[in-house]
Parts: structure tokens; C-alpha cells; sequence
């Protein structure tokens, strides 16, 4: 489990593709540095269990399925990427709760100035936009995020020049790909909802208006 408050900004160090899967290495000296075997890092939002260490830079396998469902495998040496430890009973509760398993994979549409902000769309497929909701909660790469539209077959968060400068989604342009997650907590209520369908909540939510 993660906040999506990303932790630092790490390097790809190498991915090497075998049959069905991949090996990557990722450097970061803040993440790494307290990084055991068998630990999990979140790596652009997608939780991955360190199998090896060598200095600053953790090495993971990556199945076939994850390189199939996530912009894994699309990654070049030396580009960056977010990195965030697991939650440990210490650390700060910020953002928002992400599991690390991705649900989809968005592309970026436009990017314009708003401010000092940056506001950026994002088309995504209807598996993540059925869970997202104007003011809740996105991860993007695994950086927790607010949404500020839900449009047809888009969604938009502002970008503050803090998270544009320590995270992937600053340096990104038009066309790039990201990997998204969506509340857990909404996927829940969705099938809750969707498996009592004719239970009085449902009824009483029904006539109060809120679905």
C-alpha cells in the first residue's frame, strides 16, 4: 500500500526483456537507501517487489502482464521515473490510499498553462473514468492527484510547480503515456452498490439524489 506522495525522482538503470517478462533496475538514493529484498516500490505507480540491490540501484522482475497493462515497458535508461516506498507504520498518512496495481492506461491530451499551475487532460479508458468523480481522488504514475473535470472519455487535474518539478508528470508532453489507478475506496462502493442493486440503501441513496 502507498500514499502517491511520491518520494523521489529515480533512473532507469536498465530493462532487459527475456520470454513474457523483463528485469528492470532503478536507481534512487533516498528510496534505496533503506530498500531490503523482498521489499515493494512503487515505480511510476506500480508496486514491484525488489529482488536484488547493487549500491543505490534495486533490480525487479516484471511479469508479462505488467509490461502488458502498465507504460513499464516502455521505459529507456536514464529516464526518470517516481519512486515511492510502501506505507510503514510511521510514515505520514498524505494523499490518498494506492494499492499499486493499475488499472489503465491514460495518454496525455493537452497541457496549458493556468497560473503558476499547469492544467493538464488526460484521455483514459472507461475502466478508470467510471471510477473517478470531480474533487476525488487519481493516482497518475503513481503521483496522488485531485481530479478537477470528468469529461466523456477524459479527465483533468492541476499540476502546482512543486509536484511539476519532483515528479515524471512535469517533464512529460502530449501523446506520452501514463498509468493510472483510481480510488480503491470507489471500487468498492461501485460493486457494493452494483451487487445490493435493489437493496433499500440503494433505494434510499436513489431518492435522496445522490446517484
Amino acid at each position: 500500500m502507498f500514499t502517491g506522495l511520491i518520494i523521489e525522482l529515480g533512473k532507469v538503470v536498465s530493462l532487459e526483456r527475456g520470454t513474457g517478462s523483463a528485469g528492470l533496475s532503478v536507481s534512487g538514493k533516498e528510496v534505496m537507501k533503506d530498500a531490503a529484498l523482498g521489499d515493494s516500490i512503487s515505480i511510476n505507480g506500480v508496486c514491484l517487489t525488489v529482488v536484488g540491490i547493487e549500491g543505490d540501484a534495486a533490480s525487479f522482475d516484471v511479469s508479462y502482464e505488467t509490461l502488458r497493462s502498465t507504460n513499464l515497458g516502455n521505459l529507456k535508461k536514464g529516464e526518470g521515473v517516481n519512486l515511492e516506498p510502501s506505507l510503514r507504520p510511521n510514515s505520514k498518512m498524505g494523499g490518498h490510499f494506492v494499492t499499486g496495481h493499475i488499472d489503465g492506461i491514460g495518454k496525455i491530451r493537452s497541457k496549458r498553462p493556468e497560473g503558476a499551475a499547469v492544467r493538464i487532460e488526460i484521455a483514459a479508458p472507461e475502466e478508470v473514468l467510471r471510477y473517478l468523480v470531480e474533487k476525488g481522488s487519481v493516482a497518475i504514475d503513481g503521483i496522488s492527484l485531485t481530479v478537477v473535470d470528468v469529461l466523456k472519455d477524459a479527465f483533468s487535474v492541476v499540476i502546482i510547480p512543486h509536484t511539476a518539478a519532483l515528479t515524471t508528470i512535469g517533464i512529460k508532453k502530449t501523446g506520452d503515456t501514463v498509468n493510472l489507478e483510481p480510488d480503491i475506496l470507489a471500487k468498492y462502493v461501485a460493486k457494493f452498490l452494483q451487487k445490493d442493486k435493489d437493496s433499500s440503501l440503494l433505494s434510499t441513496l436513489r431518492n435522496s439524489g445522490f446517484i
